[in-house]
């Protein structure tokens, strides 16, 4: 890149859909020194306008700017997720390497069969491996730097070891008492509310029953589904942080 681009406070999550993002972003929005901003490049392609801020963004060119005007008055963390693909986002090369892009992953077995039980038509790009490596690999070659990666798995078995690990590979204190909050369904989830369910009856980062996996094993096209993304988040996981 042929220039050093102007730092802003933006802190990105990137994940594939089930991957326990939206319990990470509900420890960011209890941590209260960030604003945080809930999906916007997938609810703006799957409603057509998201609200960013005090903004209504109609296309993911305008929700970079949103989030641009956001971090003029101060730290944002936005999660997204890659059900969907972001050409806008990675044409943006000032965005990508201004930014601090992270990534959570999870087995795709479990994140699949977690999926396809909301969603039975599941197809295998919206599994989201293959674009969130995307990103990824956009924002190494416009940083000339290794993103941030976490496993959810550490996440749960580890959360303040995993959490800490994360604020200190991004630059941010360290808040333990953001690891536990109130369970309940927050207004910035309502719109996509079955989705977020379950991490609204949590009060911290806790293991659910049943990974699934030997389900998405036992499904030809689960399985045909589950052999294309492995070899994304093994990539990933390969480089992922180690509490």
């Amino acid at each position: 890149m042929g220039h050093e681009s102007e730092r802003i406070p933006v802190l990105a999550l990137w994940s594939a859909p089930r991957c326990r993002s939206t319990a990470f972003a509900r420890m960011m929005t209890e941590r209260g020194d960030r604003a945080v901003v809930h999906e916007p490049f997938s609810r703006v392609v799957d409603f057509g306008e998201v609200e960013v801020g005090d903004r209504i963004a109609r296309d993911e060119r305008d929700v970079l700017a949103a989030l641009r005007a956001v971090a003029a008055d101060g730290p944002v963390f936005f999660k997204d997720t890659t059900d969907f693909h972001y050409p806008a986002l990675l044409a943006d090369e000032d965005f990508l390497s201004a930014a601090t892009h992270t990534f959570i992953i999870r087995d795709p077995a479990e994140a699949i069969a977690s999926h396809h039980a909301l969603n039975p038509d599941l197809g295998r790009d919206e599994i989201g491996f293959a674009r969130l490596y995307e990103i990824f690999t956009a924002v190494q070659a416009a940083t000339g730097t290794t993103p941030v990666v976490i496993d959810s798995d550490d996440l749960l078995d580890r959360p303040a070891d995993t959490v800490r690990a994360y604020c200190d590979a991004v630059g941010i204190p360290f808040l333990p008492d953001a690891l536990s909050w109130q369970p309940g369904m927050r207004s910035e989830w309502r719109s996509t509310g079955k989705w977020h369910k379950s991490t609204s009856e949590t009060a911290g980062f806790a293991r659910s029953a049943g990974g699934g996996a030997e389900a998405v094993a036992a499904d030809p096209v689960l399985r045909a589904h589950r052999d294309y993304h492995q070899p994304y988040y093994e990539k990933l996981r390969a480089v992922a942080l180690r509490p």
